[in-house]
């Protein structure tokens, strides 16, 4: 019996820290101990445990390789955290790293709103970002239909839309810190 259906797992190339700690216990993995720390994967926006290499230095909101090959600080990626399970100061630096991960990977997430569907015959993807009401989704969609958008600025100049990068950190903090029944951002 073949396993051919399953789609190849996806793993976090890079993470942003959230916070770390030089003498940690693991949460998710019994008897793990060392530099315990808590960060953000940068494509699946899902928040990760994972174990530095003694003796290496890091800093809050800092961008590490993570992925499988060529790692430099990182020993293993020890199992994912629910939100209330990071600590209160972690939770203090996640709006800020997200807003900077929506900023700097702006490709993607125009994207996202360039490919956003309809969910159900009654909610488009576009009404889960707050700030997008039916008024705006009726003009991105036209907007879209004429041509993709580029950026964070042609979305805002052809539409109305202000703060892009506000909106869509919002939904993904919304998404990150609440059970939704419909991601567009975290996969869970």
């Amino acid at each position: 019996m073949s396993r051919a259906t399953s789609p190849p797992r996806k793993y976090e190339e890079y993470a942003y820290i959230l916070d770390f700690n030089m003498r940690g216990k693991s949460f998710t993995v019994r008897g793990r101990d060392g530099i315990i720390i808590t960060a953000i994967g940068e494509d699946r926006l899902t928040i990760l445990e994972v174990l530095g290499i003694p003796n290496s230095t890091f800093e809050i909101g800092e961008r590490i390789h993570i992925g499988k090959e060529g790692r430099t600080k990182i020993l293993s990626v020890l199992g994912k955290l629910e939100y209330d399970q990071i600590s209160s100061s972690a939770q203090s630096e996640l709006p800020g790293v997200v807003e900077n991960i929506v900023t700097d990977n702006e490709a993607r997430f125009v994207d996202s709103i360039n490919n956003a569907r309809p969910l159900t015959p009654r909610t488009h993807g576009l009404e889960l970002i707050p700030g997008i009401g039916k008024t705006y989704m009726k003009i991105m969609l036209e907007e879209r239909e004429k041509k993709k958008f580029q950026s964070y600025a042609d979305l805002q100049e052809r539409v109305g839309f202000k703060e892009p990068i506000k909106h869509i950190s919002a939904r993904i903090m919304e998404e990150i810190t609440s059970d939704n029944r419909m991601n567009l951002f975290v996969k869970k």
